[in-house]
C-alpha cells in the first residue's frame, strides 16, 4: 500500500527542478526574502502611492472632498487586508506547504477552491457595505456634502468587489507557490493605468465627465477587472506553474486554506476597525481632524509595501521548508525577517516624527488639518519598527499555521483603540491622548508577538 501511494504522489508531482518551492530551501535566508519580497514591495509602492496620489487628486476639490474620502478609506482598508493579509495569508500557507512537499495536485485545487472563497466573500462585502454605508459613514462623522460624496464614492468601489477579491486572492496563490514576479507586474500595470484614469476621471480630463471623487471608484474597479483578467489568462496557460482549472470541491481544501485565513481576516477586522474608531474620535473633533488623521495615516499605508511585501515572502519561506520538514530554518527565517523590516521602517518612523511637515506639506497648507496630522505622526511614527516587528511575526505566524498569539496581540491594539475613542467621545480625553494609547497599543502587542513566539513550538 505505501509503495503504491508513493509511486502514485511521484507521478502526480512535477520533477523536483521543476518546483519553485525549492529555491527557497536552500541558500542565504535575506537575499531569499528579498528576492521574493522586493517585485512585491515595489509594485505594492505603486499601489499605495496610487491611493497617495488619489488623496493629492482629490485635494484640489477642498476639505470636504478630503474628508469624503478619507471616511472610506477605512473601509477600503478593511477590505484589502481582509482579502489579501488575511484570507490571503491562508490561501499562500497552504499552497506553499503544498508546494513543499510536492503535492503540485493538491496546490492547483487548492487554487481553485481559492476563487470559489473569493466569489462568496466578494460578493457578502459588497452587499453589506452598500446596504449599510451610509449609516456607517454618518457614525463616523460625516455630514452635508462629505457624506454624500463618500456614500457615492463607496457605492461605486465595492459594487466591484468580487473581482477584487478573486484577484487578490489568486495573486496569493501565486505567491504561496513562489512566484512573485508576475503578480508583481500584474499589480504594477494596474498601478500605472489607475495613475493616469484617476485624475482623468476626477477632474473631467481629456472630455471625461468630471466625477469628482466618484471617479477614484470607477478607476480602481476598472483597473482591477483589467488585472484580474490578465491573472486568469496567465494562469490557464502552460507557463503558469500554479495551473487555475476546476477541481472536485473538498472540505479539507476549504478547511486548509480557512482555518488559516478566517481567523487571521478576524485579526484584519480588528486592525481596520481600529483605523475606522480613530476616525471616529477625529470625526468628533472636526472635519479638518477628519483630512488630518486620514492624511497622516496614509503615510502607515505607505508602510505596507515592505511590510506586506517581506510578509507574503516569510510565509513562502516558513510554509515551504515546515512542508519540508525544515523546522529550524523556518524559524530562522521569521526572525530575519523581523529584525530586518523593523530595522527599514523604523528608518522612516524616526524621520517623519521629526520632520511631520515633509509628509503632510504634500496635501495641504491648512493650518487646522496640519496640527492634527502632525501631533498623530510625533507620538505614532517612532513607533513604526515596533509595528514592523508585529506585522512580520504574525506572517510567520501564517506561514506556520500558529496564529494563536497574533490574534492575541490583535485583540490588545484593538481594546486600546476603542478605550481611546470612547475617552474622546464621552469627552474625558483629546485626540492627543487618543494618539498616545494608540502608541501604548503598539509596545503592548509586540511585546505579546514576541513572548508568543519564543514560546509556540512549530514541529507538531
Amino acid at each position: 500500500m505505501s509503495a503504491a501511494l508513493a509511486s502514485q504522489a511521484e507521478k502526480s508531482s512535477p520533477p523536483p527542478d521543476n518546483l519553485p518551492g525549492n529555491k527557497v530551501l536552500h541558500g542565504p535566508l535575506l537575499s531569499n526574502l528579498i528576492r521574493l519580497a522586493l517585485p512585491t514591495v515595489v509594485v505594492l509602492f505603486m499601489t499605495t502611492l496610487l491611493s497617495v496620489a488619489e488623496t493629492y487628486f482629490v485635494s484640489s476639490l477642498g476639505v470636504k472632498a478630503i474628508a469624503a474620502a478619507s471616511l472610506v478609506v477605512p473601509v477600503m482598508l478593511l477590505m484589502t487586508t481582509v482579502s489579501s493579509a488575511g484570507i490571503g495569508g491562508g490561501v499562500s500557507s497552504a499552497i506553499a506547504r503544498a508546494t513543499g512537499a510536492r503535492r503540485q495536485d493538491e496546490a492547483e485545487s487548492l487554487a481553485w477552491h481559492t476563487v470559489v472563497i473569493a466569489a462568496v466573500a466578494g460578493g457578502l462585502f459588497s452587499l453589506v457595505v452598500v446596504l449599510a454605508g451610509p449609516a456607517l459613514y454618518r457614525s463616523l462623522g460625516g455630514s452635508g456634502s462629505s457624506l454624500d460624496q463618500a456614500v457615492r464614492y463607496s457605492n461605486i468601489l465595492f459594487g466591484g468587489a468580487i473581482p477584487f477579491w478573486i484577484l487578490m486572492l489568486l495573486q496569493a496563490a501565486l505567491r504561496g507557490a513562489g512566484n512573485v514576479k508576475v503578480p508583481a507586474m500584474i499589480i504594477l500595470g494596474g498601478a500605472v493605468a489607475g495613475l493616469i484614469l484617476s485624475p482623468v476621471l476626477i477632474n473631467g480630463w481629456l472630455g471625461a465627465p468630471r466625477m469628482g471623487v466618484a471617479g477614484a471608484g470607477v478607476a480602481q474597479v476598472l483597473c482591477n477587472i483589467a488585472a484580474l483578467s490578465v491573472v486568469v489568462v496567465y494562469m490557464r496557460s502552460p507557463s503558469s506553474t500554479l495551473r487555475l482549472r476546476r477541481y472536485p470541491l473538498q472540505r479539507r481544501h476549504f478547511s486548509a486554506i480557512l482555518g488559516v485565513g478566517l481567523p487571521s481576516a478576524i485579526n484584519a477586522v480588528m486592525s481596520a476597525m481600529s483605523v475606522t474608531a480613530l476616525t471616529a474620535a477625529a470625526g468628533a473633533v472636526s472635519v479638518a481632524a477628519i483630512a488630518g488623521y486620514g492624511i497622516a495615516s496614509r503615510l502607515d499605508m505607505l508602510l505596507v509595501p515592505v511590510m506586506f511585501g517581506f510578509g507574503t515572502a516569510a510565509i513562502t519561506l516558513v510554509g515551504t521548508n515546515l512542508g519540508a520538514g525544515n523546522v529550524a530554518r523556518a524559524r530562522r527565517v521569521a526572525m530575519v525577517n523581523v529584525l530586518f523590516v523593523a530595522g527599514v521602517v523604523g528608518i522612516v518612523g524616526l524621520v517623519v516624527s521629526l520632520f511631520p511637515q515633509l509628509w503632510l506639506g504634500l496635501f495641504t497648507s491648512d493650518s487646522a488639518v496640519v496640527a492634527v496630522g502632525a501631533g498623530y505622526l510625533h507620538v505614532v511614527a517612532p513607533f513604526y519598527a515596533v509595528i514592523g516587528v508585529i506585522f512580520e511575526l504574525y506572517f510567520a505566524g501564517q506561514g506556520a499555521q500558529r496564529i494563536l498569539w497574533p490574534m492575541i496581540a490583535s485583540v490588545a491594539r484593538f481594546v486600546f483603540a476603542l478605550v481611546a475613542t470612547v475617552l474622546v467621545l464621552q469627552g474625558y480625553a483629546s485626540l492627543h491622548t487618543a494618539f498616545v494609547l494608540v502608541a501604548v497599543s503598539i509596545a503592548v502587542a509586540a511585546t505579546i508577538s514576541l513572548l508568543g513566539f519564543l514560546r509556540t513550538r512549530w514541529d507538531r
